[in-house]
């Protein structure tokens, strides 16, 4: 492999970390706790559904990502998980405390929130690339690869 090859293998591992292993390992030792969190939002059967469907993509895409295999299309996955993540479990609007001086729960979601959604946006730069190329080829191909380390 390139030494290029190598720098995008490690910038894709630094976006993908957070998923795979660190979010899907969290979910797999704390799977009760995570899917109280989850009920938060989704009652019932549908918390452990959402934990189930969340550990899927947290193991799979980050690895699509980090192969080079339908990396654009896990990608894309993965900015609208994050995304979805921010909205349903960051909502720094619910607490009142924004504006509170010393430690706010608001403030905290809210960089959460935020990190979710620029997390989001690094996984759409391997989606249409940083030219924005790669929007025509992901159209055409949705299921191919980008091939980043040159392959």
């Amino acid at each position: 492999m390139t030494s290029a090859g190598i720098a995008t293998l490690i910038v894709r591992y630094g976006l993908v970390v957070l998923f795979f292993p660190a979010s899907a390992l969290d979910k797999t030792l704390n799977f009760k706790g995570a899917v109280a969190q989850a009920r938060e939002v989704f009652p019932g059967v549908f918390g452990t559904l959402t934990i189930l469907a969340g550990l899927f993509i947290e193991i799979v895409m980050p690895l699509g990502i980090l192969t080079g295999t339908a990396d654009r299309l896990a990608a894309l996955i993965m900015a609208g998980y994050c995304a979805a993540t921010a909205v349903l479990f960051k909502r720094f609007w619910q607490p009142g405390d924004f504006f509170k001086s010393g430690d706010s729960k608001a403030r905290t979601l809210f960089w959460d929130f935020l990190k979710n959604l620029s997390l989001a946006s690094g996984f759409l730069l391997i989606t249409v690339g940083l030219a924005g190329h790669g929007l025509d080829a992901f159209l055409a191909q949705p299921f191919g690869s980008s091939h980043p380390y040159g392959g």
